[in-house]
């Protein structure tokens, strides 16, 4: 029986600390400049792998990364525990119920977004030399992989963007979300089944039709049958009241052990079965946003970051740097998913200004290009020169979104939110302990400011896009909206519950303490933007605290005119 030595687990320590250490500590340091922490990931392992340290120091990289065996089993195994868990929080991430309840909109964008790139880079990658390739021989199997792989998106990723720019919970947020949903499940399918293609091909074809059934089929099932069980179990735990968020992050857990075994016996990766996993879980609406969000810290915090710091350790990006390729797979990458995602757009009767933000949102790459990539490295289905360019294609992806996705939203005519808004618009102290009582308060004030809509009409379209996609955000800020018709201008009322609305479901945990209710024309492009600066106005801590202190509604309204005062938003645009 062979057992780990002391020295093997204190070098084992060291390895966590450096690699976990470096990468949170250069992490924070990027994010100042809203740089993404995989980049910083990814860097750190580039420094500390054969890239830097083995060429600078070589006896050093020796002791710290000797090349044992064991010793590489225990590092590479923590790292594939990360990247099952990344599979299983980004499965968590997809609300696939309200991507298919809009499935005009999002459906369009999505398939577009999935097909263009793919076309894109399948008809690119059959002319390169056949020298960046394993089998020379087999260029179409290896184009599916590139068509497959440059055509996922990283949905964490542009929510973190969307987030930064107080764009996620709005409805221009959500159709982006949900059409990446769409693609994310859609994109996970084809490229499992071509890898699963490529290293059954020396099977019979029966064998390898029987795998293409049984995966759909497997993936219809928890679609279908396995999301209602995953629901109706997370609603029982919650019902018998077990420790939380213990239980449920254990039961999610085993679900993608569970769904992970499935998968890998089907004949296909097992990191396909996670993501089904979490997309399962991800649809349970007992599954508080508060525990979503410990579990996407905890993979996020430790799990992640070893993961992708150990891709550093295993290749000399400088030995297979190739410019040209680099260069061909970024091109390739960010302009196919750019022009998916726009052609898709072109489809719908979103308003002209939506089309730039929504295309360019589908650009990154990011996590999910890279573990891609690894996986058809380790298959032996690329060689590292293709792996390489994989990785700075999908880093770069990561590094322009944000500043490019800021200028598109940025570039819109200003008007004041005030022209919306108005001290008849307030009620200082709302009477509901619950949500939906709530909105129905904030429904009657809005009818009778707009003289349009019955209150029930009203309340009806909030609470069913409430449904959709939760709009409680952190520190007791709520921002229910809906589009009517018939609404010629947007509409803003504001509610305050100075006891605070518990039931919100906010990702903090806290209750719900300022509600501003926002209704929108069709369409609309002021509203994207108006839910925007409500945000960012409400980060203010002081305003928060002058806000619930305020004694009367000409108090409150004294307190929120000055802060809008001097906030701009887009003004409505017509639709071409």
């Amino acid at each position: 029986m062979h057992y780990i030595d002391e020295q093997s687990v204190f070098r084992f320590l060291v390895q966590i600390l450096l690699l976990l250490g470096l990468a949170r500590g250069l992490g924070e340091l990027l994010g100042r400049w809203r740089q993404p922490a995989l980049t910083a990931e990814i860097l750190v392992g580039i420094m500390l792998g054969p890239t830097i340290l083995g060429r600078l120091l070589p006896s050093v990289h020796q002791v710290i990364f000797p090349p044992d065996v064991s010793q590489q089993n225990m590092l590479e195994t923590v790292g594939w525990l990360g990247v099952f868990f990344l599979l299983l929080q980004t499965g968590l991430e997809v609300d696939f119920s309200s991507a298919w309840r809009q499935r005009g909109d999002a459906l369009k964008i999505a398939l577009a977004g999935i097909i263009v790139p793919m076309i894109v880079a399948f008809s690119a990658s059959l002319f390169l030399p056949h020298h960046y390739l394993t089998e020379p021989a087999r260029p179409v199997m290896f184009s599916l992989f590139m068509a497959t792989a440059l055509a996922i998106s990283a949905m964490a990723v542009t929510a973190r963007a969307l987030h930064d720019l107080n764009l996620l919970k709005t409805d221009l947020g959500f159709l982006i979300m949900s059409a990446m949903s769409v693609n994310d499940i859609i994109g996970w399918l084809l490229f499992t089944l071509v890898l699963s293609s490529y290293t059954q091909a020396s099977l019979e074809i029966a064998r390898v039709l029987i795998i293409l059934v049984a995966t759909i089929g497997f993936t219809v099932f928890c679609m279908t049958i396995g999301r209602r069980l995953t629901d109706a179990a997370i609603l029982e735990i919650k019902r018998r009241q077990m420790p939380q968020p213990a239980t449920a992050l254990t039961f999610i857990t085993l679900l993608g052990m569970l769904c992970g075994v499935i998968t890998q016996g089907i004949g296909i990766h097992a990191l396909f079965g996670f993501f089904i996993a979490g997309v399962m879980a991800g649809e349970a609406r007992a599954l508080s946003e508060q525990t979503r969000q410990i579990i996407s810290q905890m993979v996020y915090a430790l799990f992640v970051p070893l993961f992708f710091t150990g891709i550093g350790l295993k290749v000399d990006f400088l030995a297979h740097f190739d410019p040209l390729l680099v260069v061909f797979v970024s091109v390739l990458g960010i302009g196919g998913r750019f022009l998916g995602a726009w052609f898709g757009v072109r489809l719908t009767r979103l308003p002209r200004s939506n089309r730039s933000a929504i295309a360019i949102a589908h650009i990154p790459g990011g996590a999910m290009e890279i573990i891609v990539g690894l996986l058809a490295l380790e298959y032996g289905l690329i060689t590292q020169r293709v792996f390489v360019a994989i990785v700075f294609g999908a880093v770069f992806s990561l590094v322009i979104l944000g500043p490019w996705l800021s200028y598109s939203v940025s570039r819109r005519k200003e008007v004041s939110i005030l022209e919306y808004f108005s001290k008849s618009s307030i009620l200082a102290n709302l009477k509901a302990a619950g949500r939906d009582h709530a909105l129905r308060e904030l429904a009657e004030l809005a009818a009778a400011q707009g003289r349009i809509y019955e209150a029930e009409d009203i309340h009806a379209a909030v609470l069913q896009r409430e449904n959709e996609m939760g709009t409680a955000l952190e520190e007791g800020l709520a921002i229910p909206h809906a589009r009517l018709v018939r609404l010629i201008r947007p509409i803003i009322v504001f509610g305050r519950s100075a006891t605070g609305i518990e039931d919100w479901n906010s990702p903090d945990g806290k209750p719900a303490h300022f509600i501003f209710l926002v209704l929108a024309p069709p369409y609309s492009d002021a509203q994207v933007q108006i839910l925007a600066h409500v945000v960012r106005t409400m980060q203010d801590p002081e305003l928060r605290e002058r806000l619930i202190h305020a004694d009367s509604a000409d108090a409150v309204w004294s307190t929120l005119s000055n802060a809008f005062a001097s906030q701009r938003v887009v003004r409505t645009r017509r639709s071409p």
